[in-house]
């Protein structure tokens, strides 16, 4: 597996050890010495993963970790900080990072979980674009074409799954079990719901996004994808 990762850090020495130790492992990396930088080349280019120094010049790792997820970058971002208090880590979570490494770390460590991060993508997104379709989850707010769309609570339970999904199939079981939980409806509940939410997000414009694949669950994409 390639793994492409951007460093963030601004002590050069450990950015150069870093980097001499994970490409002699075989991954790629990029580096900035600072947040601005770092935000700049997230934006530009695709990564599989993001380690991001806490305390950075010009844009600290929160701010940039932020700034990304509202972007609807859904890249792994791996936080390397000393500060190490349970208020830290609740602070970085809620910027939109997905692991936290207290200095000072293993390297091998931090291998490790680069490799593991790089196997998926972040759910921290907060902003998913879809054609003419964007969700924000962090405003509870989906549009298409710029006209917002009215849903109810179950309906954008749906939709937010299924954008996150995005483009893979979002599992007819497993979605039941996110959005009612354990307490599962009747057999036809998703269906109707499926239904609702296509009249919604679907009927009013000239191409659909959402798909059922028979069987199995559904799928929103692009109308060139689908």
């Amino acid at each position: 597996m390639n793994i492409y990762i951007l460093l963030v850090e601004d002590d050069l020495d450990l950015a150069a050890s870093l980097i001499e130790y994970l490409e002699l492992e075989g991954i790629t990396c990029d580096h900035a010495a600072n947040g601005i930088h770092g935000l700049q080349l997230a934006r530009e280019c695709k990564y599989d993963v993001i380690v991001l120094d806490l305390m950075l010049p010009k844009l600290n790792g929160l701010s940039m970790c932020s700034k990304l997820r509202s972007d609807g970058l859904d890249v792994p971002v791996l936080m390397t900080t000393a500060r190490d208090t349970l208020d830290d880590k609740i602070e970085g979570f809620e910027s939109g990072v997905d692991d936290y490494l207290v200095k000072p770390f293993a390297i091998k460590e931090l291998l490790i979980r680069v490799q593991a991060l790089a196997k998926r993508r972040s759910s921290q997104a907060r902003r998913y674009v879809i054609g003419d379709l964007e969700v924000n989850t962090e405003q509870h707010q989906a549009t298409r074409a710029g006209v917002k769309l009215a849903l109810s609570p179950k309906e954008w339970a749906l939709l937010e799954y299924m954008v996150k999904m995005s483009p893979n199939i979002a599992l007819r079981d497993e979605m039941q079990r996110a959005v009612w939980g354990e307490s599962l409806p009747a057999s036809d509940s998703l269906k109707v719901h499926i239904h609702k939410l296509r009249q919604k997000v679907d009927k009013p414009f000239s191409q659909p996004l959402i798909k059922t694949v028979p069987g199995v669950g559904f799928v929103i994409k692009e109308p060139s994808e689908v």
